[in-house]
């Protein structure tokens, strides 16, 4: 047995993990993997094909990048199946809430910095539910479910920008920019606890260095809507809140390509 470490620098949230798990799932020569979040970096146990697991973290267009290969006598991580499964359910909770929360906030606030960030709450949701339906599932079926998500998360991506053209050339009125913060807040007090839980999963000091939380998409994504809504109160105007809303819908696409990889 093998073990080869991959330097993958933008996996720094929970749902890359899951992503990574999914695309690596089914082939037969992969024993083991340890994730480390705060450091960027995958260790796989693996049997041989490492060209092929290379090939397969590639495609998801994570920067990734293989350090060095040597021998291992046995995966070093134990997988908890049900601990996993018991996690990926409690992510999902909270990414699915706060997707109906900014989104509802968003519509009634007329902010599509909100709307958007909710639609990046929908595409971690999709991921961890990815990861819970492959359990037990045909890889098939995952490459299905897969499609099906990512061509439903483009939709509603494209929806956004041309809703973005018609405020921004229509003149709409400016949004509320008190909800604005307040819910971009509690987002990233949620972003947060997903990445504590996470690496409370594989710690049980549950140490988490303050760079890893402020270095998260996620969590940067909630601290731009929180800067737009500053700027939107600022200077009475919804071009702030537009600019953050296209930005991040343009994320949202990117996570979407992501996840028509997995249907491959």
């Amino acid at each position: 047995m093998q073990k080869t470490t991959f330097v993958v620098p933008q996996m720094d949230c929970p749902s890359e993990e899951s992503l990574i798990r999914l695309q690596l799932d089914g082939l037969a020569g992969v024993r083991g993997l340890d994730f480390d979040l705060p450091g960027r970096r995958l260790v796989v146990f693996h049997d041989g094909q490492l060209t092929e697991i290379e090939q397969s973290i590639a495609a998801l267009n994570l920067g990734s990048r293989r350090l060095g290969t040597e021998e291992a006598d046995s995966p070093t991580v134990e997988e908890d199946a049900k601990g996993q499964r018991s996690l990926l359910l409690i992510l999902l909770a909270i990414n699915f809430a706060f997707f109906i929360v900014e989104m509802a906030t968003g519509l009634v606030s007329r902010s599509m910095g909100l709307v958007a960030d909710s639609l990046d709450m929908l595409a971690d949701a999709f991921v961890y539910g990815l990861s819970l339906f492959a359990v037990g599932g045909t890889a098939a079926r995952k490459r299905g479910v897969a499609r099906l998500a990512g061509y439903f998360q483009i939709a509603l991506a494209v929806a956004g920008f041309a809703e973005v053209l018609r405020r921004f050339f229509g003149g709409e009125a400016t949004p509320d920019s008190r909800a604005m913060i307040v819910v971009s807040v509690l987002a990233l007090v949620a972003n947060a606890a997903c990445l504590y839980l996470l690496q409370k999963s594989k710690s049980e000091e549950a140490h988490m260095r303050a760079t890893m939380i402020f270095t998260s998409n996620d969590v940067v994504i909630n601290l731009g809507v929180i800067a737009a809504g500053v700027l939107v109160s600022w200077f009475d105007s919804n071009r702030p809140d537009l600019i953050v809303g296209a930005i991040v819908f343009g994320v949202v696409m990117r996570g979407a390509v992501k996840i028509l990889k997995l249907g491959k």
